[in-house]
């Protein structure tokens, strides 16, 4: 159920931003603070402890690389598959529920439709290398929060409003978005599946693990290793949460 919910919170990083911005008027400013609301949805997720797939690309594929085994493997394999299916379950209901008419102004629905065209706005391979920097910066971002302590609200912020100025691309975040302009037949389920879903989970993937996973976990190795015992039910354990 933590999974879902947080399907269901990153819901209102595209809500927020569509009520910002059909408050504002059309300047070339008014991106940079529409994007504020971005960062709500990862900041209910985060600071309720919710399951998402991007944070977990970190936390369950450093012993993978530590260990190296096919059982590590498995159960990483099957807590991926477990969150993200939950997550995007969770942003498909959310944008479901936007279609009830009458919830919000006009105005309002004008920017949801308008925003939800931005996850089909790059080809393939553009869609996945924004995705490549928004895993980079989501994984990077679990790195940071354990040593920021106090600041932890203000490096969620910092990082996520990165991710919306430059137009990155997240699966969970992204999927409300693209998932709302299918279902109001702006898009279709193929261009969801081929010009969203598909590069930007392999972006993400590409940038969580590649560009944080292998490159930094030379030195907390010796760690994970020294805590096996402690450890080696983790990715199960985080499963049978997803689950619960």
């Amino acid at each position: 159920m933590s999974a879902l919910a947080a399907g269901l919170s990153m819901g209102f990083s595209f809500l927020t931003q569509a009520v910002i911005e059909s408050s504002l008027p059309d300047t070339s400013w008014r991106f940079l603070v529409t994007s504020f609301g971005y960062s709500v949805g990862f900041v209910i997720v985060i600071l309720g402890q919710q399951q998402l797939f991007t944070e977990s690309t970190l936390s369950a594929v450093l012993p993978v690389l530590t260990r190296r085994d096919l059982k590590t493997v498995a159960k990483t394999a099957r807590l991926w598959v477990l969150v993200l299916s939950a997550n995007i379950g969770g942003t498909l209901i959310f944008a479901a529920m936007l279609q009830i008419p009458g919830v919000f102004s006009d105005d309002v629905v004008k920017s949801l439709g308008a925003l939800a065209t931005q996850p089909y706005s790059g080809s393939f391979l553009v869609t996945v290398v924004r995705a490549v920097f928004a895993g980079w910066l989501i994984a990077l971002m679990v790195w940071l929060l354990p040593s920021a302590r106090s600041a932890r609200l203000v490096t969620i912020l910092l990082i996520t409003y990165v991710v919306a100025i430059s137009k990155l691309s997240h699966i969970i975040a992204g999927s409300v978005e693209a998932s709302y302009a299918v279902m109001t037949g702006a898009a279709s389920i193929q261009d969801y599946l081929r010009g969203f879903f598909a590069p930007t989970l392999l972006g993400n993937m590409i940038g969580g693990i590649s560009l944080v996973a292998i490159i930094n976990h030379g030195s907390i190795a010796a760690e994970i290793t020294a805590s096996e015992p402690q450890r080696r039910s983790e990715p199960a354990a985080i499963g049978e949460r997803s689950n619960g």
